[in-house]
């Protein structure tokens, strides 16, 4: 018996970020499939789907916010579900690969947790992953499998080109690790002037930098500070007054994922940065939106990579071929 079987797009959501996850099949013409998701009565999450996933190109959305450990381990049931209905590939679409920030051990007796994450999704059955804008580009390596590592870049160039184009304009690296994304920037931007910000982190308190001075000239400029993430704000904000107290015009933060834990949006209201552009790869709530904050969508670049994974296309080409 032969028979020549049709591929089938199916695209699935957890309960962490349903907005975007909505805007991508919104984009993709298609639904979501319909499941039941829910707590027992000592927090364990179970979850089923309402129609036959078997032989699917399955694509499974999950941003990880916070509460982090819960929505990944719902991805994770996920994932084991969809395994366990013969899917017959599942693609994990995580916006926010969480964990990346620990993709190495700074010192002895530390976990390497980004590493551990591709683990338990090759485990519960990932064939694929699409993430965005990964804190290290190596995490790439972590997962035995393809990933196609996505990035906000051309979205917020186009955005910061429309809107400061006519100015004069520096783009400074919040440290020398992320100067690559920098060139980059400055290349989208049309070859402006590079700086970045050298920064002392403390290895024993999280989240805290000791000292902070501009290496470039940023004099007169509007300076876009671009960074992957803003969790706390306290690095960004203290690269802000750096760039200002180096006669910056003015200063833009460009971050593709806002976790915005506390005291992140009061630091970033009260900081001397213009405006603060970030994507919805994480969701921000009403109580976290201010004035200063603008939101660009990510879903036509995710949508966009579901419908080339899925075609057999060229997800690099979406990139000029950097990706």
């Amino acid at each position: 018996m032969k028979k020549t079987t049709e591929k089938n797009l199916m695209v699935f959501s957890g309960r962490a970020h349903p907005t975007l996850a909505n805007e991508v099949v919104e984009l993709l013409d298609c639904g979501l499939v319909p499941q039941s998701a829910y707590e027992f009565a000592n927090g364990e999450i179970y979850v089923r789907y309402e129609e036959s996933v078997r032989g699917c190109d399955a694509f499974v959305i999950q941003s990880h916010t916070s509460p982090i450990n819960e929505w990944i381990m719902e991805h994770l049931l996920m994932v084991d579900a969809l395994k366990r209905a013969s899917a017959k590939r599942i693609t994990v679409v995580m916006p926010f690969y969480g964990y990346a920030r620990q993709d190495k051990k700074h010192r002895g007796r530390e976990p390497i947790s980004a590493r551990l994450m591709a683990d338990l999704f090759k485990t519960a059955g990932a064939d694929r992953l699409i993430t965005v804008d990964l804190h290290a580009d190596q995490i790439q390596g972590f997962f035995d499998g393809p990933v196609d590592h996505l990035m906000a870049l051309p979205i917020m160039t186009d955005y910061v080109k429309e809107k400061y184009g006519d100015q004069r304009l520096a783009v400074v690296s919040p440290d020398a690790g992320r100067i690559k994304v920098a060139e980059r920037w400055s290349a989208r931007l049309g070859g402006v002037p590079l700086a970045f910000i050298h920064k002392t982190r403390r290895t024993d308190v999280a989240n805290e930098v000791v000292a902070n001075r501009v290496v470039g000239d940023v004099t007169g400029r509007i300076c876009i500070l671009t960074d992957d993430m803003i969790d706390t704000g306290g690095t960004i904000v203290k690269a802000a007054e750096a760039c200002v107290a180096d006669g910056a015009a003015g200063v833009i933060i460009a971050a593709t994922h806002p976790i915005l834990s506390d005291p992140a949006v009061d630091r970033l209201k009260n900081s001397s940065a213009i405006e603060i552009v970030v994507t919805n790869t994480l969701p921000i709530p009403d109580d976290k939106q201010f004035d200063k904050l603008t939101t660009l969508s990510i879903a036509p670049l995710i949508a966009r990579a579901i419908r080339e994974v899925f075609e057999d296309g060229s997800v690099t080409s979406m990139f000029d071929g950097h990706a």
